[in-house]
Order: C-alpha cells, then sequence, then structure tokens
C-alpha cells in the first residue's frame, strides 16, 4: 500500500511529539515555569528585578559545573570531587592575585590546577582501573585540604592590583544589564551542547556510556577520552571558581562545600542517566535552575531552609522513576 506526502509528515509529526513528551527535560521545563509561576501569585517578592537576577546569577555556578559533569555522566563515571575542585581553584587564583601576580597569572595558574587534578583522576580511572567513585571521594578531601594549606585556612579578600579586574570579571554585568555569569554559562552551554551533538568526541563519550566492551572493539580511544573528561569536568568546576571569587569579592575553604550533590541532582533532573549514556547541555541547566527555584521558593514561602536537601533529593527520585518508567515502556 503507497504511503501519502500527508501520511509521512503526520508520521513525522507524531514522532517529534512523541519524543518530546517523552523527554524528561521537557517536564523539568515544565515544572520551572510552573514553579515560577505559582511563586510569582503566591507571593510579592519572587517576580522582582532583584529577586530574579539573584536567581539566575545563583543558578549559573551549579549549572557551570553540571555541564562539566554530564561530560562524565554520560561515560557511565561520577566526580565527587567538583566542588573541593573549585574552592581550590578559586584559593590558588586569591593566593596568587594577593601575591601581587595580574589576573592572566592567577587565572592560568587556577586553570592548570583544575587541569592537572582532571588528568590524575583521568588516568587512575582510566588506566589503573580505579572506581570513579574512590578516586574522586579521595580528590574531595584532598583538595579541599590543599585549599586549607595555600591560604592558612584564612579568608582571602585582598587580590592585588588587579582587584578591581576580578570583581568585574565575576560581579559585572558588561551586556544589557546581563550578569556576566550568565553570560559565561550560556557560553558554555552552547559549546556543550555543540560538542555532545556534533562533534565525533562527542559522539565517543556517548559510545562509551552506552556499551563500553563495544566502543573499544570498535576503535574508540576509550582510555583517553575517559582521562578528556575528567579534565573538562576538573576544568568547568575551576572556571565556575574562578567567576565565582569574582562575584563574591572574597574566598574561604568553606567555598563549595557540598556542592557536588547540587551538580549530580542537577544532571540527573536535567535528564542523565547514572549509568551513562544519556545527558545533554540543556538538561544540565534546566536542572540547575529548577533546584535554585527550590531553594528561592522555601525562603520566600516562609519554609524552613532546612527542608532544601528533601525537595532536592525527592526531585532526584523522581527523575530516577521516571527514567525507569520510560525504560519499562520501551521494553514492552
Amino acid at each position: 500500500m503507497a504511503v501519502t506526502l500527508d501520511q509521512t509528515i503526520a508520521q513525522k509529526q507524531h514522532t517529534l511529539l512523541t519524543r518530546v513528551f517523552a523527554s524528561q527535560t521537557f517536564w523539568v521545563v515544565i515544572a520551572v515555569i510552573l514553579a515560577c509561576l505559582f511563586l510569582s501569585v503566591a507571593t510579592d517578592s519572587f517576580a522582582t528585578t532583584k529577586n530574579l537576577y539573584n536567581i539566575t546569577r545563583n543558578i549559573t555556578f551549579v549549572a557551570i559545573v553540571a555541564l562539566g559533569m554530564t561530560f562524565v555522566i554520560i561515560t557511565g563515571g561520577i566526580d565527587l570531587s567538583v566542588g573541593s575542585v573549585l574552592c581550590l581553584c578559586s584559593m590558588v587564583l586569591a593566593v596568587t592575585m594577593h601575591a601581587g601576580y595580574g589576573i592572566e597569572i592567577g587565572i592560568a595558574a587556577a586553570i592548570a590546577t583544575a587541569l592537572i587534578i582532571g588528568a590524575f583522576n583521568g588516568i587512575l580511572i582510566a588506566y589503573l582501573g580505579f572506581p570513579p567513585f574512590v578516586v574522586t571521594l579521595g580528590m574531595l578531601s584532598i583538595a579541599r585540604s590543599l585549599a586549607m594549606v595555600a591560604s592558612n585556612n584564612t579568608v582571602v579578600f585582598q587580590f592585588g592590583p588587579d582587584h578591581d579586574k576580578l570583581l568585574a570579571l565575576g560581579g559585572g554585568a558588561f551586556v544589557f544589564g546581563i550578569a556576566n555569569p550568565v553570560l559565561y554559562m550560556i557560553v558554555l552551554a552552547l559549546i556543550t551542547g555543540f560538542v555532545l551533538r556534533w562533534t565525533k568526541f562527542g559522539r565517543h563519550i556517548f559510545a562509551i556510556g552506552g556499551n563500553e566492551h563495544a566502543a573499544t572493539l570498535t576503535g574508540v580511544p576509550v582510555r583517553q577520552i575517559k582521562v578528556a573528561v575528567y579534565m573538562i569536568s576538573a576544568l568547568a568546576a575551576g572556571l565556575a571558581g574562578i567567576i565565582q571569587t569574582g562575584w563574591l569579592g572574597a574566598v574561604t575553604t568553606n567555598l563549595g562545600n557540598g556542592m557536588e550533590l547540587q551538580v549530580i541532582a542537577a544532571t540527573v533532573i536535567g535528564g542523565a542517566n547514572l549509568a551513562g549514556g544519556m545527558g545533554t547541555a540543556f538538561g544540565a541547566v534546566v536542572g540547575a535552575a529548577l533546584i535554585e527555584v527550590i531553594r528561592n521558593s522555601l525562603g520566600l514561602l516562609g519554609i524552613n531552609a532546612f527542608w532544601q536537601g528533601v525537595f532536592i533529593g525527592g526531585a532526584i527520585l523522581m527523575a530516577v522513576l521516571f527514567d525507569r518508567l520510560r525504560n519499562f515502556r520501551r521494553n514492552e
């Protein structure tokens, strides 16, 4: 029986809608929109310019780190050290500039620190066969301790001759009044999305997460790519640390404490699968947005802030449940 052009178009449209409604990221976007609408009606302070400015800026730090984490999770790995790496890179930047060096030297030192840590994690995992959980859990402690050693466990708030440049870098708004961290997040998200969707490197990452043994047999350089993704994850944490240092104007050894849980939550809520093979840049940003909206709403609604972990943990469980139901339907 011949298939008409109209039938073909209708079938494609139906397939597109099916994919959209089956997408976890789509429903997270809906949840963010509904939460924002509810809070705008229920409170007088949510939709204010100042609050929205703070929300968008706060989203960026978790989102930037989550973009790097997405690479790792797609391969089936995990990086628990990102919060401590963020702290160490921030402290390296702050201490270097405090010693009188320029902002360029400080940023270069912070990025080099992140890349070295990422390479160290990746080599232990890819070449020596260490479990990612164990390696990055150990690095969580090591990096935090090194940050304390670098600063003698003190607050650094003077950044030498380029002090004002660093504050403008992280706390300014150079384009249309949009906070600089938001612009950085958008650029990094676009780069991440392009790499994952359109490059050979991105296809290899998904191949490793889907079936590492099969990827090896087809010639994918699995070990090198694993090292690369952990370097990307650490680099994302380092960049977030640089930006956050400029925003806060000070660095303490508590910076980024517990951040790894929020980052992993953002990626999972946004549609990444901890078993590997799934994840998007947009999902990481949307997941971070939902977490920040939840955090912001607790204070506005007069709910004890200690409930934040319950709501975020519940969102993670819902995300995993959604993934299980989706896989169950596919199997049927």
